[in-house]
């Protein structure tokens, strides 16, 4: 997947909604973010155009903030989190075996965007430690079986969709 090629009609569609509305950047890059994935660096001056902003002060924005993406994710992302509760509980042998599984380092993505791993300072879930979240999943209380289950769940869907 190459990062410059995207859907630039589809991009149209989401920018007309927010057309010369500043205070539609983050939502609007939230649009983006959901429809492709990340935020195409092509779009970076189209967007900027758009809201009659400079195309620094978008990619500003998107840099600054780590739900924004200049790369392609992939469509599960896990995020497992790296908090003082979660590290006590094990989380650090729960990591290992994720990337042991995926073959993936933290902050890579797998060459056929099925997934991408992530670690983060706290999910705000510490009474479920050790935890991690897939997209919008949140998964507590983990072991290596659980682990093995929502991994296989998410390979499951990702060959039915």
């Amino acid at each position: 997947m190459n990062p410059n090629e995207f859907d630039r009609e589809k991009l149209e569609a989401i920018i007309e909604k927010y057309q010369d509305k500043k205070w539609g950047l983050i939502p609007l890059l939230q649009d983006v973010q959901e429809a492709f994935g990340f935020v195409p660096p092509g779009s970076i001056e189209p967007i900027a155009d758009a809201l009659q902003m400079y195309p620094s002060q978008v990619q500003g924005v998107v840099t600054f903030y780590a739900g924004f993406s200049l790369k392609p994710k992939g469509r599960s992302v896990l995020k497992v989190c790296r908090g003082t509760a979660c590290h006590v509980k094990g989380s650090r042998s729960i990591l290992r075996m994720i990337k042991k599984d995926l073959g993936l380092e933290e902050g890579e993505t797998s060459p056929d965007y099925q997934f991408t791993l992530e670690t983060v300072a706290c999910l705000g879930a510490c009474f479920l430690a050790p935890t991690m979240m897939v997209n919008r999943d949140y998964f507590g209380k983990l072991n290596p079986t659980k682990v093995t289950a929502v991994l296989g769940e998410y390979r499951k869907d990702s060959k039915e969709g």
